[in-house]
């Protein structure tokens, strides 16, 4: 009968002290998984930063892989509405806390982009293409493998253009003959050109797309960095200074080349393009 009580259905005795408490290296369990991170080459290469952000002088930066948390940020409502559901998941995923995605430079966030979707949704990138020459919509596939870095054009004798050495280049006009003083724009500039944009349109007014960037990219015109001075240059600034200038801009600023060659399959059109970016991007599986 002893030997009875040992077994299912036998009368038992309970232990009253609670059960011991286990560590996640004892259990080995799924809560000790770190997210994997990897670096990503900054095509800014840490030189328009100054000494006092962490990425001055740095060639790449420090993220972690997409997971559920930034999804939830792509589809918030609320960010999508207010322009800055991508933002937070560039914030997020950086490593480095102690850098403000506000104050990345343009080509450096391309970069993190495209290194975030390629590890969230791989490399194959499908999306919607109209064809410049037939004008037919047509579903079309572009590797972001293929991306290359492009650290920006060094000689510049040619262009009449001088590299500073501290992050801003001197340019001199074609026609007016003044030399202004360039910046690189960062992801605050270009939330607020976004952010005009919309302001003009929802005011139906005319769009200031060039005369706003050109605000942002000059910070001075003949060694006078007054606002009222970059106001008046800006306003009596001839089309071919202008164009020479935002020719300049793409000639010195890092940045992502994601241009690739497309074929049109009812025309056979070919030409290379530059990938278009669109919803499909970071949902292609919408």
């Amino acid at each position: 009968m002893s030997r009875n009580k040992e077994r299912v259905g036998g009368v038992q005795q309970h232990d009253s002290a609670p059960p011991p408490q286990t560590t996640h290296e004892e259990r080995g369990d799924v809560f000790s998984f770190v997210v994997p991170t990897e670096f990503v080459d900054l095509p800014s290469q840490g030189r328009f930063y100054s000494e006092g952000h962490p990425l001055h002088g740095e060639d790449s930066i420090e993220i972690r892989h997409m997971t559920a948390k930034e999804e939830d940020m792509l589809t918030s409502r609320t960010l999508l509405k207010k322009g800055v559901a991508l933002d937070r998941v560039i914030q997020s995923i950086i490593v480095d806390k102690r850098i403000n995605a506000d104050t990345l430079l343009a080509g450096d966030r391309n970069a993190i982009v495209i290194a975030a979707r390629i590890s969230g949704y791989g490399n194959v990138y499908e999306t919607q293409v109209t064809c410049p020459s037939c004008g037919e919509q047509q579903k079309y596939t572009f590797d972001l493998n293929l991306a290359h870095v492009f650290h920006g054009k060094t000689d510049l004798e040619e262009l009449n253009v001088t590299d500073n050495q501290n992050g801003t280049y001197d340019a001199v006009l074609p026609r007016m003959g003044l030399t202004v003083t360039l910046k690189m724009l960062t992801g605050k500039d270009e939330k607020s050109l976004i952010s005009g944009a919309e302001q003009d349109r929802k005011k139906k007014a005319v769009e200031k797309s060039i005369t706003r960037q050109l605000s942002r990219v000059i910070i001075a015109v003949g060694g006078d960095s007054s606002p009222e001075a970059l106001k008046f240059l800006i306003e009596c600034l001839p089309s071919i200074d202008a164009r020479h200038l935002r020719f300049v801009y793409r000639q010195i600023s890092p940045n992502i080349d994601l241009e690739q060659h497309f074929e049109c399959s009812e025309c056979d059109f070919e030409q290379d393009m530059e990938v278009p970016l669109t919803a499909d991007f970071f949902w292609p599986d919408r």
